[in-house]
């Protein structure tokens, strides 16, 4: 619009005869637009054009006068000029009108982000108190004396708990601010829909039982068909986020998750519904309820036990995965959401899915390694050493990567190494670089508590076989195992 505007302007400026006439004024217009309306590099770029452009029309005029000419007569150019001033006045004031309302746009929108960030972070140290306090609390009351088994148990449930809940607020917070950052990356391989949908409705089943609520599965493709090209993570973690949204809204009725695949022309989708009789969404809200900090409602009493963050991350998830996400609601009656990914199927003669996350813990008696814990953080070494224990027949340990290397060299038959890529004096990614300059049959996963998307390609790049990361479940980290050393 600008190199338009631009050319316009110097045409017209040869027909008004240059100087004498009143297009220089709106260059000075034109120049207003840049600087309000364009930003850094651009504005930058522009504005030296335009003076580059005034520039080369000043010496035209100045050098080679006769080819601009004169006006025939004082009153031809007095209208002309007086007439161009007054175009000139009412693109002025057009001008500061637009950027009056742009700005007072901007500052709506930034006062709505400070009125949801404020109750985002009142909500959030609400949220971060509350499982804190039944930690230290119920913490506090296992050291009283007399306390029965039932006691205890009923205690360090409440404690796990406590710690999960608190656990999914901080991964949302970290997970919303890697992807504003840019930090969150795909992670493209095969998954299989079908085993996804399948454990999400396993692991939930008994959290909806328990509140009398109905659920029920729809797989719309046979095995071979719904292993397609994904990130397995995000796709799961939109799917739980969705039904963990659909269970906390939903005091009665039925939940139903499942997918079914949609051609549109050309394009061939999967298309992902989690639905329920809850309370519903207000038609104002459901648009908004996709953004940062935004739940159904901020002074809503079922807006518990989240910091507002869950569909926004699904949101953002889905776009990655080249998707779209939306919702269908009616308030009282229930909500329907949805979101699509391509439908890529993977073309190869094995028909399983090849992914053991989810993989059975090993049975094996006879399963007894040696193993070689790297951590400089007692409380995680210990925690490991304990998981592992009935499937170690040695264990040794060290506390940053010099003594990993050199324990590597002393002790050859070392069949499992658990790595922390954080360590003091070397840090594990060149520990174990250094390690495979000897060992190449050593299986070396890798942990760490940064939890960035680039993580695991680090891992593998570094010569680890595989990647698990803090706070290290013992389901996960056992099924790790089991896939590395079952027969």
């Amino acid at each position: 619009m600008v190199i338009l505007s631009l050319t316009l302007l110097n045409l017209q400026w040869f027909i008004n005869y240059g100087s004498y006439g009143p297009v220089l004024y709106l260059f000075v217009v034109l120049e207003s637009f840049i600087i309000i309306f364009f930003v850094k590099l651009e504005k930058f770029l522009f504005t030296l054009l335009v003076f580059v452009n005034v520039s080369v029309l000043f010496l035209i005029e100045y050098l080679y006068p006769g080819l601009i000419g004169e006006y025939a007569t004082r009153e031809i150019r007095l209208l002309d000029v007086y007439t161009g001033m007054l175009i000139y006045l009412l693109l002025s004031i057009m001008l500061l009108n637009m950027a009056m309302k742009f700005y007072i746009s901007q500052r709506e929108k930034a006062q709505l982000a400070d009125k949801l960030k404020s109750a985002f972070l009142a909500n959030m140290s609400h949220e971060i108190r509350t499982p804190m306090n039944g930690i230290l609390g119920f913490a506090s009351l296992l050291k009283e004396p007399g306390l029965s088994g039932t006691q205890q148990q009923e205690y360090i449930g409440i404690i796990e708990k406590s710690g999960a809940r608190m656990l999914n607020i901080i991964n949302d917070i970290v997970d919303i601010s890697k992807i504003e950052a840019g930090l969150m990356k795909t992670d493209i391989a095969e998954t299989n829909v079908n085993e996804q949908v399948e454990y999400i409705y396993t692991f939930f089943k008994p959290e909806v039982q328990k509140k009398r609520i109905e659920f029920s599965m729809q797989i719309s493709l046979p095995s071979p068909e719904a292993i397609v090209w994904s990130d397995h993570e995000k796709l799961y973690a939109v799917l739980t986020n969705l039904v963990k949204n659909a269970i906390k809204y939903t005091p009665s009725g039925a939940i139903q998750l499942g997918y079914s695949k949609k051609t549109e022309e050309e394009d061939v989708w999967l298309e992902f519904f989690v639905k329920d009789t809850g309370m519903g969404i207000p038609a104002d809200r459901q648009q908004a309820i996709f953004e940062r900090f935004v739940q159904a409602d901020i002074s809503d009493v079922r807006a518990n036990q989240g910091a507002g963050l869950g569909l926004s991350i699904s949101k953002a998830y889905v776009q990655m995965l080249g998707g779209k996400i939306w919702v269908e609601s009616r308030l009282g009656k229930g909500s329907v959401f949805y979101f699509t990914i391509p439908y890529r199927p993977v073309i190869a003669e094995k028909t399983g899915n090849g992914n053991e996350l989810f993989s059975q813990i090993p049975e094996e008696p006879g399963l007894k390694l040696k193993i070689l814990v790297v951590d400089d953080d007692e409380t995680s070494e210990k925690l490991i050493s304990i998981v592992v224990k009935e499937f170690c027949r040695e264990l040794i340990k060290a506390v940053d990567g010099v003594e990993a290397v050199e324990a590597c060299r002393a002790n050859p038959d070392i069949d499992l190494i658990l790595m922390d890529v954080q360590l003091p004096a070397m840090n594990g990614y060149e520990a174990t670089r250094q390690i495979r300059q000897f060992n190449q049959k050593v299986v070396i996963i890798s942990q760490t508590a940064f939890g960035l998307s680039g993580d695991r390609e680090k891992s593998i790049k570094a010569g680890c076989n595989d990647y698990i990361s803090k706070p290290i479940r013992k389901e996960a980290l056992l099924a790790l195992i089991n896939k590395y050393f079952s027969k």
